[in-house]
């Protein structure tokens, strides 16, 4: 196997992480203390990420992306994980890829625009009742002659607050299956401003500061067919088609803040003298760095493997659970053991250590979490067995 970076990917990587530093850094601790991205700051940097090729990196060139393959795109994505979410998830923005399944009229309606930097999209999957659990959702979607109806509530919709429109999943009847009725999924566009449709705020995040959630209700929204994005009925086959790699993505943002508090704690070990030594030369720190490099490397590896796999088809579901399961827990190990190499300062503002730390709860939790992401592995070992 080979494992070194082309030109292209490196020129990417390097320009990537440039970016980050110079344009994205310095808002930080604003966005950080204040809670707030401020629109003044998403426009201007927004901006430079389109001058810079940088944005909507993610999409295919033949709808006006920069059209990166997955491994390509996760080794980009590993930079701007080393920054505030909000700052590089707003600010560099990723359309949803689910966005290129629209037909071409949706296309030009819903896609363009974002590609463009005019506006941004959401995904309304999550309810109260139901998080993982997808097919336990409530709000429902019903056929009524030529349109649709939809009702029920939605809530942790990443961004709604600035988003143009809402691609919503609901409800939309049941099937008989050896196990049992299932429910059926379909998937819409919603516009922002659609009779019935209300976006509230949602509930203050200990993770990712500045980044948002809200509720979204559907009061009677109504919805001609042409809103349906994919067939109906048919919205759980159009999300696993189009969003499978998005679990790989939160993994490899996970890398690059494991990579920034790594080098903030091999750096301290290095210079923070105590006992007439530096403490790096003492086991107790020296073993906690090696341990973090170790997970590192293997976190990383999987990653980029199950990206590789991506792009040859051959990727399993397995695959990208194992890689975001151990990329994720490897970040809550390598954050808290740098704090406890710098022990009191690393929990001060002044580092971006804690913030690191905070922010990295919340990856064992979204988009499945690690019990999900064991349930599928384990399913995967057993079903040979008929287990």
């Amino acid at each position: 196997m080979h494992f070194g970076l082309t030109d292209e990917q490196r020129l990417i990587v390097d320009t990537t992480r440039a970016f980050v530093e110079n344009e994205l850094y310095p808002h930080e601790a604003e966005v950080e203390r204040t809670g707030t991205l401020r629109r003044e700051v998403i426009e201007e940097v927004k901006a430079k990420a389109i001058a810079a090729g940088l944005y909507a990196a993610n999409i295919p060139e033949e709808f006006g992306g920069t059209g990166l393959d997955t491994l390509t795109w996760l080794l980009y994505e590993k930079e701007l994980g080393r920054a505030n979410y909000a700052l590089h998830w707003t600010c560099v923005a990723r359309p949803s890829n689910i966005l290129c399944a629209g037909t071409p009229e949706q296309r030009e309606r819903y896609l363009m625009p974002c590609v463009r930097g005019e506006t941004w999209d959401c995904l309304a999957m999550t309810e109260p009742g139901a998080g993982s659990d997808l097919r336990g959702m409530k709000a429902t979607a019903r056929q009524d002659g030529p349109d649709w109806v939809l009702n029920g509530t939605k809530h942790f919709i990443s961004h709604a607050d600035i988003a143009g429109f809402v691609i919503a999943f609901l409800a939309s009847g049941e099937e008989d299956t050896p196990r049992g009725k299932k429910k059926r999924i379909t998937a819409f566009f919603v516009d922002r401003d659609t009779p019935g449709l209300t976006i509230r705020d949602g509930y203050r995040n200990v993770s990712h500061r500045g980044y948002t959630n809200s509720v979204i209700e559907f009061d009677d929204v109504r919805l001609p067919s042409e809103q349906v994005l994919g067939e109906p009925h048919k919205g759980f086959e159009v999300a696993n088609q189009w969003l499978g790699a998005t679990r790989l993505q939160v993994g490899a943002t996970c890398l690059g803040r494991a990579e920034r508090a790594f080098g903030h704690a091999v750096e301290w070990a290095a210079t923070r003298t105590q006992f007439g030594q530096p403490i790096g030369k003492n086991q107790g720190v020296s073993f906690k760095l090696a341990d973090m490099a170790t997970e590192m490397k293997a976190a990383e590896l999987m990653i980029l493997e199950a990206g590789w796999k991506f792009d040859q088809g051959t990727a399993s579901d397995a695959d990208m659970a194992m890689a975001k399961l151990k990329a994720t827990e490897m970040l809550a190990m390598v954050a808290d053991e740098a704090i406890q190499i710098y022990g009191g300062m690393g929990l001060m503002e002044e580092l971006p250590l804690e913030r690191i730390w905070r922010d990295a709860r919340v990856e064992r939790i979204w988009e499945g979490t690690s019990e999900i992401q064991r349930h599928i592995i384990s399913r995967a070992l057993l079903r040979p067995f008929g287990a």
